[in-house]
């Protein structure tokens, strides 16, 4: 029989679940000096565990639990065995011990496996890529969530005749922990985990202990699992045990049978470490019954994963960056803290590999936007996340995409919320709240245009609700020939969060094709024109021979009118032919929506376009629109 290789593995630090159960008998026939004296020993004996008063690296948390076998469960984390040995022998000199009698304990460590990366055999430390191994070291070195609920059990891998886990081939068991893994996922931000392994060292194989707010989603996430070939052909299960967190501060109200408050619920204060942890930002790899959620800010000393690869930005610098990338930071307010990496990759390369990081970081809730963006030439990929710790392990895989040849930005953005207080304070007590003036943009030029046509009665560049930029370019292509080159590049263009539409047209008085996308920004657009200039036989773009450009977007038509929509823009474009500054009109027509239209109109300036805007003729026009388009005429500004 072939021998199978133990996958390598990674310790961390070590694990003791001991669970009490309290001598009621005991307690009730003791006098109240006794069990007064057993109360604050009780406390100060487990406030000094969770406050590692005897090491400088781990974790505590005691926890109550449901049912006959016992009433506390207390959770030790400690760099070292010896540790954890004089933790219990220290309990047992507190008066509180001589009422509890313990029922079970389970002894095991933290563990990290080569099912994530082979690398792992060359050690840890040597594994290249950052985000792995921070993510790594974050699941050897856990925080204890702060989650109300907890359950913990232990599992073996199944060893008989049918079903032997460890007579299967390493790519088999990995591939099985992968899928393993992807239920998991789906539960981050709703279940964290501390897998510890426990072979020599307790009866069973692994310890699995999980942490929720809602105790259902422990139950649903379980249930989920048990489906799965990994729990259903090769698991088995030990004694589930379930409770719920307490402040060691609320040991009385437990002995009292009193109502005992959520965990953090904030009427006792805690002390904390003064160090910080990062958040799981992009959990890449799978576990044997759950996948990590975000951590704590309960960080226990665990050792640094080292810098993050990116610079520090000033806030201003920061914005400044995004904004030329075309993400207004103040449209995430949420946001706290933002990334920016630079590739050398074309920037459709890239997508499909940061699509593959984006639906990681999308299982948490720190995680706000992750989008590749092009400008002058370079593909950039910017993150924004709630909290600096969240970004820090995000960077580590952000530095690791292809084609990122050097350290990216990161920085604190502008806190929305305070500004927004700032300016409530600000107005309760009669003081300037107006903006301070800033320069003009071309943005700021649009605006100005859109209000100009807004006091006209003309709806001017927000469909779907928000601004768009519109880059249009005409074909003298065959049709069919062009028509398939723009569904591949629209395609293509749909992997861009900022990417809205792009359609084809033909004109109805001219023989040109009209390629029309809009973009959320106008750096996108420009960069979309790059692509869409290789389209085949292109022969101009709108606007070059003018010095301004408007087209009415949208004219969508109810089908019963289409012919009088069409016959009339015959009697308005003779009009314009008539007018000053005008160059040339035509309507379009969606090759794929015969009712879907736009009219492109090119004009020497834009006074003379707004002069066409104000005209009665034009008036007229939109008046009669009303009862023929399905829905409201919207204008948008070439790019």
């Amino acid at each position: 029989m072939t021998r199978r290789d133990a996958p390598a593995t990674e310790e961390g630090w070590y694990a003791l679940h001991d669970f009490r159960r309290i001598d009621w008998d005991a307690w009730r026939e003791a006098p109240d000096h006794e069990r007064d004296r057993a109360l604050a020993e009780g406390v100060e004996f487990l406030r000094a565990r969770e406050n590692l008063s005897d090491a400088e690296q781990g974790g505590s948390a005691v926890f109550t639990v449901a049912g006959h076998e016992a009433d506390i469960m207390v959770l030790h984390l400690r760099p070292e065995t010896e540790q954890l040995d004089r933790i219990e022998r220290a309990f047992e000199h507190t008066a509180l011990a001589g009422f509890t009698e313990r029922t079970d304990s389970y002894v095991s460590v933290t563990e990290i496996s080569g099912y994530v990366t082979e690398e792992l055999e060359d050690g840890i430390e040597n594994i290249e890529d950052d985000g792995t191994r921070n993510y790594m070291l974050q699941r050897l070195y856990p925080s204890i969530p702060d989650a109300e609920h907890v359950c913990f059990y232990p599992m073996d891998k199944r060893r008989d005749a049918e079903y032997n886990w460890y007579d299967l081939p390493f790519d088999e068991r990995a591939d099985l922990i992968s899928g393993h893994g992807d239920i998991g996922r789906e539960y981050a931000g709703k279940v964290t985990q501390i897998i510890t392994g426990s072979m020599g060292f307790d009866d069973h194989e692994w310890g699995v202990t999980l942490f929720a707010d809602d105790p259902t989603e422990i139950k649903h996430l379980l249930a989920d699992m048990r489906f799965d070939s990994s729990s259903s052909r090769y698991a088995e299960f030990g004694r589930f045990r379930f409770g719920r967190r307490f402040a060691p501060e609320h040991l009385p109200e437990l002995f009292a049978g009193e109502p005992l408050p959520a965990y953090g619920s904030g009427d006792v204060e805690t002390p904390t470490p003064d160090a910080e942890e990062p958040d799981s930002a992009a959990d890449t790899a799978s576990t044997d019954d759950a996948d990590d959620a975000e951590d704590t800010d309960d960080a226990g000393g665990r050792p640094d994963p080292g810098a993050p690869p990116h610079d520090a930005a000033t806030t201003e610098e920061l914005e400044e960056e995004l904004r030329r990338l075309g993400v207004d930071a103040s449209e995430h307010p949420e946001a706290g803290f933002g990334l920016v990496f630079y590739s050398d990759e074309n920037a459709e390369a890239l997508v499909d590999e940061v699509d593959g990081l984006r639906s990681n970081f999308e299982h948490y809730d720190t995680h706000v936007l992750t989008s590749v963006r092009a400008h002058a030439g370079r593909t950039a990929v910017v993150s924004l996340w709630k909290n600096e710790r969240a970004a820090n392990t995000a960077s580590g895989f952000l530095g690791d995409l292809a084609g990122v040849d050097g350290d990216g930005i990161g920085g604190q953005l502008a806190d929305r919320d305070a500004s927004e207080r700032a300016d409530t304070a600000a107005a309760d007590d009669g003081g300037d709240t107006t903006p301070p003036e800033v320069e003009g943009t071309d943005d700021e030029e649009d605006d100005d245009i859109r209000g100009e046509l807004s006091e006209l009665d003309i709806y001017a560049g927000k469909p779907h609700g928000e601004d768009v930029y519109a880059m249009v370019l005409y074909s003298a292509a065959d049709l069919d020939e062009l028509r398939e080159e723009v569904e591949s590049l629209s395609g293509g263009f749909d992997r861009y969060d900022t990417h809205v539409g792009t359609s084809l047209y033909e004109g109805t008085g001219t023989d040109r094709a009209a390629v029309v996308s809009l973009w959320e920004t106008r750096d996108a657009a420009d960069t979309a024109g790059d692509y869409l200039s290789d389209l085949p036989d292109i022969v101009g773009r709108a606007g070059e021979e003018s010095t301004f450009g408007t087209m009415g977007m949208f004219y969508t038509v109810k089908p019963e009118h289409r012919e009088d929509f069409v016959d009339h823009f015959g009697t308005v474009g003779e009009m314009l032919g008539d007018m000053d500054g005008h160059i040339e009109t035509d309507l379009m027509v969606n090759v794929d929506d015969e009712n879907d239209m736009f009219i492109a109109s090119q004009w020497e300036d834009r006074e003379d376009a707004m002069g066409f805007f104000r005209s009665d003729a034009f008036r007229d026009t939109v008046q009669w629109g009303r009862d023929i388009l399905a829905d409201r005429p919207r204008h948008v500004f070439l790019a």
